[in-house]
This record gives C-alpha cells, sequence and structure tokens, in this order.
C-alpha cells in the first residue's frame, strides 16, 4: 500500500532514529510525510531536514499550542522566519487551541486564560489565507468549534483536524464544511476513533502517526513509525467495508489533492 503520514513531528526523533526510519520510508510504501512543527526551534530543525530528504520531508510551520505562549517579540520573529521561508513549507501547522493544558489547569483549581490562544489561532489561519496554505490544526472537542468560527469568518476551506474527537454536532459540522481528519493507530482499538471512521466520509479522511507519540494495543512498546499507516488503512477499510487497495489509493489521493502534491514531489 502506498501512503503519506500526515501529521509527524519528525523533529523530536533522535538523528539515530530518524535517519533510519527516512531509510525504511520506501520499502512500507510512504512516499513522504507532512513534519510538523512545535515552534520556531522546531520549525529551523524541520528546514533542515527537508533540505536532507526533499522529496520525502514536506514541512508545515508553525506553534503548538498546548504550551506556554511565547513573548510578542519572539512569536512577531516566528511569523517573520514563516514568511521568509514559506516557499519551503506545506502548509501552517500545527496550530490550534490548548484543550489538554486548559482542562488540567481547571481541573488544578487555577484560571486559564484561552483568549490569546484564540488571537494567536486567528492570526495563523489568516497567514495561511496570505499564504494560500492549508492549516494543521489541534483542536478537539469544544475548541473544534471555535476554531471552525474562525476558518467559516476567513472564508479557509483547506483545513485539516488531526487525531481529532468532538460532538456529534461537530462532526457534521465539520463534514458539511469540507474539513479533513487523520487517523492514528490507536484507531486499532479505541470504539471512539473507529465510530468516528464509520460516520466521516473517505473522501476526507487522511492517516497519521503523530509520532514519535507511543500507542498501545498491538503498538504497545514499539517506536511509532509510519509503517503503521498500512495498519490504519487496513483498519479503516474494515470498517467501511471496502478492500484495503481502494481505501489506500483514496486516502493517498485525498492527502496528495489536501496538501497539493503532485505524484512527482514525494
Amino acid at each position: 500500500m502506498k501512503s503519506i503520514d500526515a501529521h509527524i513531528h519528525l523533529d523530536q526523533y533522535s538523528p539515530q532514529v530518524c535517519r533510519r526510519m527516512m531509510s525504511e520510508l520506501a520499502g512500507f510504501g510512504v512516499q513522504c510525510l507532512i513534519a510538523v512543527a512545535m515552534n520556531l526551534p522546531s520549525c529551523k530543525k524541520l528546514l533542515r531536514l527537508q533540505r536532507i530528504y526533499p522529496k520525502q520531508v514536506k514541512p508545515a510551520f508553525g506553534f503548538h499550542p498546548e504550551q506556554k505562549l511565547p513573548s510578542k517579540t519572539e512569536m512577531d520573529e516566528l511569523f517573520k522566519w514563516i514568511l521568509k521561508h514559506h516557499q519551503d513549507m506545506t502548509a501552517v501547522g500545527e496550530v490550534g487551541l490548548p484543550y489538554y493544558n486548559r482542562k488540567e489547569a481547571l481541573e488544578r483549581g487555577e484560571n486559564f486564560e484561552e483568549k490569546p490562544y484564540i488571537d494567536l489561532l486567528e492570526r495563523f489561519i489568516m497567514l495561511a489565507v496570505e499564504l494560500n496554505k492549508p492549516i494543521v490544526l489541534h483542536a478537539v472537542h469544544e475548541d473544534a468549534d471555535i476554531a471552525c468560527d474562525l476558518l467559516q469568518k476567513h472564508g479557509v476551506k483547506e483545513a485539516h483536524f488531526h487525531w481529532f474527537k468532538g460532538s456529534d454536532a461537530t462532526i457534521s459540522r465539520m463534514i458539511h464544511a469540507g474539513y479533513w481528519v487523520s487517523f492514528t493507530p490507536d484507531i486499532l482499538y479505541e470504539v471512539e476513533i473507529q465510530q468516528l471512521a464509520a460516520i466521516y466520509p473517505l473522501q476526507q479522511i487522511m492517516v497519521e502517526t503523530d509520532g514519535p507519540w507511543p500507542f498501545e494495543g498491538p503498538f504497545a512498546g514499539q517506536t511509532t513509525h509510519p509503517r503503521m499507516l498500512t495498519n490504519i488503512i487496513q483498519q479503516i477499510a474494515a470498517i467501511k467495508g471496502i478492500d484495503g487497495g481502494t481505501a489506500a489509493e483514496t486516502i493517498l489521493q485525498n492527502t496528495q489533492r489536501f496538501y497539493n502534491l503532485s505524484k512527482d514531489s514525494c
């Protein structure tokens, strides 16, 4: 099966593991990786990796929301750097809202100010519009509705909600808006994720590892690797009641189309 990893934190692997992984991709039918950034140092590292592996690494530049916000000066520096290197990027990402950090803070009885994160997300959405790039989102549960509001405010159609979880109403809203979701290896053992895959149209689905995030079930104790994409695709095919080859080809074409990747570019 040919595939593209639609969301991986390639810069977080050790250099040794990264080199070995890159040498193994072709053997597992993995054409390329959408490598998403955490912050400015992450962006810079991904750019270096892209220059080493130009066909295999397709970087997305952004700021992961599940961390403390940088100063305005630091954030301005990130946006300036992205604008300088926008021709090297495939998408804006990973960006979004801090659902898990906010939840943990509130459980500790602490106040959590989400508005600065919402303002930052809107700034990234506006950047995606300016650069005509797709956007990769970390926005789950009720945060997804905030993200949808901002996307629709700015007329953004090409939005990828990675590893999404949310209510039936939000899922319906995202489907009708034409937004995309991607599935990780946990689709093999998480009922909630299997139910989402059953509902979501195949034409709006991609697959990802979110590596090096570790998984359980049949992947317990393993280093997360793009070879796992085949397992994800096979599970999606089983849920949809179609053959694996059809699922693989559709998902591959979905990812190429969303990220504007030609057959020759990776």
